[in-house]
């Protein structure tokens, strides 16, 4: 049987174009929407589990499936002893066939590599916004005027729990925005 494993990051994104793409070559298809690097993938280890002798795990590109290439390599071997294939459908890439192997392991040495660089490439460029005043994150909740009119509301009575909800946060980040800006009132 070919099962096909189709993963997205978040809730968010879309999975159509995966299924469009492995519908027509798979029997079965399991999807996840769970990022890759997160600290499990419920629906990949069950599928793991599931497949049988002589099935073939199909999924469109490397980087739906593993996390690194050692993860890549080592889920593989693991395949291959229970007489599992791996199929990447976007490379061509067959572990049946020796030639199949052999771009297999390249593939992801190649696939590791480039995440790699795209690590490196984000936290330069965060370091040079960080070096230049850019403010990184979230924008707040809060500005530091609805913080100073917040107090006032607060030291003319109103409950923390009205005044929160009036600018749409939760008490606790009204206290927090509160807190921050008594840190940077002169003594």
């Amino acid at each position: 049987m070919k099962i096909g494993y189709i993963r997205v990051s978040t809730e968010d994104q879309r999975e159509d174009r995966q299924v469009d793409l492995l519908a027509p070559v798979c029997d079965a298809l399991h999807v996840e929407k769970r990022s890759a690097v997160g600290p499990s993938r419920p629906v990949f280890k069950a599928l793991l589990d599931k497949l049988c002798a002589g099935d073939t795990l199909v999924v469109w590109s490397l980087d739906r499936a593993f996390r690194s290439a050692r993860d890549a390599l080592n889920i593989e071997a693991h395949l291959k002893d229970r007489d599992i294939n791996l199929r990447i459908v976007s490379l061509g890439v067959d572990t049946s066939t020796a030639d199949g192997k052999l771009a297999f392991t390249m593939v992801a040495a190649v696939a590791e590599h480039e995440r790699s660089r795209l690590s490196e490439r984000t936290k330069q460029g965060l370091a040079v916004a960080r070096k230049n005043g850019k403010r990184l994150g979230q924008k707040p909740k809060m500005t530091t005027a609805d913080a100073l009119d917040a107090v006032k509301r607060l030291q003319n009575g109103d409950r923390v729990k009205d005044v929160a909800w009036s600018y749409r946060v939760h008490p606790q980040t009204l206290r927090r925005h509160i807190d921050k800006l008594k840190a940077v009132e002169p003594a």
